[in-house]
């Protein structure tokens, strides 16, 4: 009696020992520290579907688990957002300081390599397509460009050891992707271009706006800037490339604020978001004229506006100078103010 007791034991002890070994694989855990967290929690989510909350403690570690289909999932921190790559077995521990989020981002535990990897290649996309002026070149000059930029990408995968065939593979048809896009948007930008030197060609009239909410109380129209060159930024308040370029326009603001121009923003936001753009604009401490559009669309529209930021540069007798005029970030942009006569 007392051997099959014994065995019964074993069998127990084994069979659990077998359950926790397929258990761990059931599952991702995550785990780490945030330096100077922003909210009490990590938002979990995949193609911007919520999959789960983890709570992060006062000392700013954070512990859970989750069950994942193998892929990449959005980690959103209150602010804001990376991308990891998650696989049910996974014991991934994460440390970053919320300052500089991608630079000090760390990982240990097993699927530490695929994330190592993915935020080397965040910081490399950061830097290698920062120069949106690539897309005004010629077609050739152009694809050399992106051809360099994709060898960048392979360079760093075949730098990174561990990584396994199936995610290797898929890093592959992202590089094509990639270039296949960066041509679709060439192709996009270079016939938009050519369609908006036909409709809005240099030394048209510009169409206008009129009495739109000034952030100082009063009411401006397009015609109030009659004399000077009028730069014109169509933004709002959610857009992340428009956000981008605030620096830039403060410098560029800055640098000419004794010139024959003026610097408009716009905000495209919803009407409910009135009091957001508002809050941002103090928050941020834009300068410039800043202008809220109120839901009023035709000013867009005339200029066939498909996204933000988008920059107009009018002159002084009203007309169009550059209907899809340079970012505050490129080069080109002083080089066009000087060969139009802003001075």
């Amino acid at each position: 009696m007392k051997k099959w007791y014994c065995l019964r034991i074993i069998v127990l002890i084994l069979s659990l020992n077998c359950f926790a070994q397929k258990s761990t694989k059931d599952y991702v855990r995550l785990s780490g520290k945030i330096t100077d967290k922003n909210s009490d929690s990590l938002l979990v989510f995949i193609n911007r579907k919520p999959l789960k909350r983890i709570n992060i403690k006062t000392d700013g570690t954070f512990s859970d688990t989750l069950r994942v289909k193998e892929g990449v999932y959005g980690i959103f921190d209150g602010k804001e957002q990376g991308f990891f790559y998650l696989k049910n077995g996974y014991n991934l521990k994460i440390t970053f300081d919320t300052k500089q989020w991608d630079e000090t981002m760390a990982f240990t535990g097993e699927g530490a390599i695929p994330n190592k990897y993915l935020f080397k290649k965040a910081l490399y996309t950061e830097k290698a397509t920062s120069d949106k002026s690539i897309f005004q070149l010629g077609k050739d000059e152009f694809l050399a460009r992106i051809d360099k930029i994709v060898a960048g990408y392979q360079k760093l995968l075949s730098e990174t050891k561990g990584l396994e065939m199936p995610f290797v593979q898929s890093e592959n048809k992202n590089f094509d992707d990639f270039k296949k896009s960066c041509v679709a948007r060439y192709d996009k930008t270079t016939g938009l271009k050519k369609h908006q030197e036909e409709v809005l060609p240099k030394g048209k009239v510009s169409p206008k706006f009129s009495n739109y909410e000034n952030f100082d109380g009063s009411k401006t129209s397009l015609d109030d800037f009659k004399g000077k060159f009028v730069y014109i930024d169509l933004w709002a308040t959610w857009c992340g490339p428009c956000k981008k370029e605030i620096p830039f326009l403060k410098a560029c603001e800055k640098e000419f604020h004794d010139k024959n121009i003026v610097f408009v923003s716009i905000s495209t936001d919803r009407v409910k978001d009135h009091d957001k753009w508002k809050k941002m604009v103090t928050d941020l401490g834009l300068t410039g004229v800043q202008l809220f559009a109120n839901g009023d669309t035709s000013f867009e529209t005339a200029y066939e506006v498909i996204g933000i930021p988008r920059f107009i540069l009018i002159d002084p007798q009203g007309n169009i100078v550059d209907p899809n005029a340079p970012r505050p970030s490129e080069d080109r942009l002083k080089v066009l103010f000087k060969e139009s006569g802003v001075q």
